[in-house]
């Protein structure tokens, strides 16, 4: 008997971590695959902000909890998946979402700078998918999900550090995507155009950036965090099986218009 093709959707009875998970575009993530059956796992740096974020997950009934610590501190890392797999006996999905955004002339950033942004926006994501492929390999099934951005792709004055390092997770993405592929864990993409998130607040402030974005986007208009979520439910669910090494644009037609 075929199963209602919604049931393809289903997240139930996975285990799922989420970076970057206290706010935005995590957050929405997260609640939409505890939405969809599955335990979530916020991650993030501030352990008071992130419990705050499990409280209103668990205040709407969801199955989700706290893992703090920063993705670019390897022992932290390694010590949480080792948490991970005591306590869940394994991981279904990882999503790469944790960033930062520093949007600065190239001369203006110091060594420092450079490796800090590409600790967080690009390192990390290896280190991530190294360790969740170590729990995923032995059941020969698993979604390494990554959120990059539209930077990825396309790039604007003044922002070179976190366009490159976007690129980067894209050819980390397609990479893993053809090493894990004959193992049955599946790598894929995500890469949101404008949102309206706490970093680009000021951006959404500005009446001259939000005009250009307005006219740049066919859609004319910003994404909110919750139109990024469903894109994350998919590629983690039965529905993506045969989806692998694919960047999802949610750009509202950004990438696509002149």
């Amino acid at each position: 008997m075929n199963l209602p093709y919604l049931e393809q959707f289903s997240l139930t009875g996975k285990t799922v971590l989420v970076t970057g998970a206290a706010r935005d575009i995590g957050l929405e993530i997260a609640r939409a695959m505890a939405g969809s059956g599955a335990h979530v796992i916020l991650n993030g740096r501030n352990a008071g902000t992130l419990a705050s974020a499990v409280q209103g997950l668990t205040a709407q009934g969801l199955s989700a909890s706290a893992l703090a610590f920063d993705v670019t501190d390897k022992a932290a890392v390694k010590d949480a998946f080792a948490r991970i797999a005591g306590e869940h006996a394994g991981l279904d999905v990882l999503v790469n979402n944790a960033g930062v955004r520093n949007r600065k002339p190239l001369l203006d950033f110091s060594d420092d700078d450079i490796a800090a942004m590409l600790e967080t926006n690009l390192i990390a994501g290896y280190t991530l998918s190294r360790e969740a492929a170590r729990l995923m390999v032995p059941n020969k099934r698993g979604r390494l999900i990554t959120v990059t951005s539209i930077a990825g792709r396309i790039a604007r004055s003044g922002d070179a550090v976190y366009t490159g390092a976007k690129a980067g997770l894209t050819g980390m993405m397609r990479a893993l995507a053809a090493e894990y592929g004959p193992l049955g864990i599946t790598s894929n993409a995500i890469a949101p155009g404008g949102v309206a998130t706490e970093a680009n607040a000021a951006a959404i402030a500005d009446p001259r950036v939000n005009a250009h974005f307005a006219t740049r986007t066919p859609l004319g208009r910003w994404a909110q965090p919750a139109e990024i979520a469903g894109a994350a439910v998919f590629l983690a669910s039965n529905a993506a099986s045969y989806v692998n090494g694919h960047v999802l644009y949610v750009d509202g037609g950004m990438s696509i218009a002149m």
